[in-house]
């Protein structure tokens, strides 16, 4: 009998797998590097064993993935381990708080919005401007619940007057590309850098989206840009404004 915990370990897998495919990491009958085989190969070691994949990702088969493969399927696919194997955080990037809705976890992170410099969150190379280095911190706002919050603040005027310098936005990560709205404003987390911009989709011939037009409010001073996406490429909904007065 298959343990409970490797079920769900596979339900997350499940997850994962789609989520790679969506981004065209994976591409079924593709022959170039990304198919089924070329997957099977790089998580199993082994590229005839596709048809093992297909059989994880078949909920009423009896073989799941074990922890081995799934570690591997991290490193390989820049996956958060701490989701795949734990079920905590989001598939793919920076860990954001859980949830605000017990009391112990209130007392213990003092809110369910992780606050951090943009360098923090970026990693490097930040396009939206710089801040000073400040140890992270959790806080709560009224009508601002669930999980997946992170807020910073932002310099530079690209995005004026809708998003001015010295502001604090909160956005929420988003669970794919298949949920972005086209003309809304979101933090775009890509290769080390970070931008929040106007964000429009552009898709392959295959309908997949392979890259995103930026374009700042500021339109007069700041040119639209194309950025390609990856594996690596996080999108965050910026739900929430905050305004020195």
């Amino acid at each position: 009998m298959i343990r409970e915990d490797r079920i769900e370990l596979n339900n997350r897998f499940i997850k994962v797998f789609r989520l790679l495919e969506e981004r065209g990491d994976v591409i079924l009958n593709d022959r170039s590097g990304k198919g089924m085989g070329d997957f099977a190969e790089r998580i199993l070691g082994n590229k005839a064993y596709g048809h093992i994949i297909r059989a994880f990702l078949n909920p009423t088969d009896k073989r799941v993935i074990d922890y081995r493969h799934a570690r591997t399927l991290c490193r390989e696919y820049g996956v958060n381990e701490s989701y795949l194997i734990d079920g905590v955080g989001t598939p793919f990037g920076f860990d954001l708080p859980e949830s605000n809705g017990s009391k112990e976890y209130q007392q213990r992170n003092n809110g369910n919005i992780l606050f951090t410099s943009v360098q923090a969150f970026a990693g490097s190379g930040v396009d939206v401007g710089g801040s000073s280095a400040e140890d992270n911190q959790y806080y709560a706002i009224p009508g601002v619940s669930g999980n997946g919050l992170v807020a910073f603040p932002i310099e530079g005027d690209s995005m004026e007057p809708v998003i001015s310098d010295g502001d604090t936005i909160i956005c929420r990560q988003i669970g794919g590309f298949h949920e972005i709205k086209n003309n809304e404003i979101y933090a775009v987390k890509n290769n080390g850098s970070l931008w929040v911009k106007y964000v429009q989709s552009i898709n392959n011939k295959k309908g997949r989206i392979e890259a995103l037009k930026l374009i700042s409010a500021n339109h007069l001073e700041y040119d639209p840009f194309v950025e390609e996406v990856n594996e690596h490429t996080r999108l965050f909904k910026v739900i929430r404004l905050i305004r020195n007065l």
